[in-house]
């Protein structure tokens, strides 16, 4: 039996970035080969910080027509909106039910992301985002998700309400593993290259859908160092160890390789030609991403095709829950 997979991504920026792209969405691509893919736009969790309706519509179209231009592909991967799916609300509820209010306190993303904004400002839904996020891969009986380091305590709580539901009211849920893809880039921000790449930092950040002569400038703008050699050591050259790990991934040549190709030489040219590599994919990318715009109606078309394949499997996880709580049937 080929094994489900599950992971989704929020519509909250106008562009996916390249830390996006080489750290997570080019092995959902991969993924395909290996693995039944039920692939999310995250609205419902996009909606815990407040949110412009219109704005909020428009990236969710602009990340699906982005999803299809990197090669997910809706004959072999599920790929749906979320809000499309009701069932994943209605399973967040159950879930919520049997969740200690310590559990969902100790959640580091929600300590951080309340200390930011203060305390008083910060919804039941951060809280909660979690519980949700575990009724999306319970929904649907995922065998694996992919994570980072960021996500693993949520998957954590996921793996631990499925052994609690299943332990209370027999066998339902498929608890599942930690899916750790090997050789995933880390990919930091250009102008900062001790931290991650974030679109909180627009000057550091390399966004796919930038104006070429934008990304060209910003790469041609990073940081390095103050020697002139070109080695890769993530520690002591940060800087250029990231340059050296986005043109590895765009131009498919080992970084020891690549080192050897820029012996003697300086790192004008190590930023002059990463920023090809990078703009060598971006191009056309960026024509697809136009021409599945062109026809958003086509794009909702096969959002809704998705979601009723979707539901097809989260119906039946949600009756089979519904069932074993006592919920009399309609």
């Amino acid at each position: 039996m080929t094994p489900r997979v599950l992971s989704g991504i929020q519509p909250t920026s106008d562009s996916f970035h390249v830390g996006n792209h080489l750290g997570a969405l080019q092995n959902w691509v991969a993924m395909q080969k290996t693995h039944e893919c039920v692939y999310f736009i995250a609205d419902m969790h996009a909606i815990t910080v407040e949110q412009d309706p219109a704005q909020l519509r428009q990236r969710t179209l602009l990340s699906y027509a982005q999803l299809l231009a990197l090669g997910i592909d809706p004959n072999k991967s599920t790929l749906i909106v979320q809000s499309q799916v009701p069932e994943h609300a209605q399973l967040m509820w159950v879930m919520s039910t049997i969740t200690g209010l310590g559990e969902a306190n100790r959640m580091t993303q929600f300590k951080d992301k309340s200390a930011k904004g203060g305390a008083a400002t910060a919804s039941v839904g951060l809280l909660t985002y979690p519980i949700l996020q575990a009724a999306d891969i319970l929904l649907y009986q995922a065998n694996a998700v992919p994570v980072g380091e960021d996500q693993r305590q949520h998957l954590e709580l996921t793996r631990d309400l499925a052994i609690r539901f299943n332990g209370r009211f027999g066998d339902t849920f498929t608890v599942p593993e930690a899916h750790i893809v090997k050789g995933t880039a880390k990919i930091q921000d250009l102008q900062d290259p001790t931290a991650k790449m974030s679109k909180s930092s627009p000057s550091g950040c390399i966004n796919l859908l930038d104006p070429l002569k934008t990304t060209e400038k910003k790469i041609k703008s990073a940081v390095t160092d103050s020697d002139s050699v070109v080695a890769f050591d993530p520690v002591k050259k940060a800087g250029v160890s990231n340059l050296l790990t986005i043109m590895s991934a765009y131009t498919d040549t080992s970084i020891d390789d690549l080192v050897k190709n820029f012996s003697g030489r300086m790192y004008g040219d190590l930023k002059k030609e990463t920023a090809a590599a990078v703009l060598s994919f971006v191009e056309p990318f960026q024509a697809k991403v136009e021409s599945f715009m062109s026809d958003p109606g086509e794009i909702e078309t096969l959002m809704r095709t998705s979601a009723v394949r979707a539901r097809e499997i989260a119906s039946k996880t949600l009756a089979d829950v519904y069932d074993k709580l006592g919920f009399v049937r309609p």
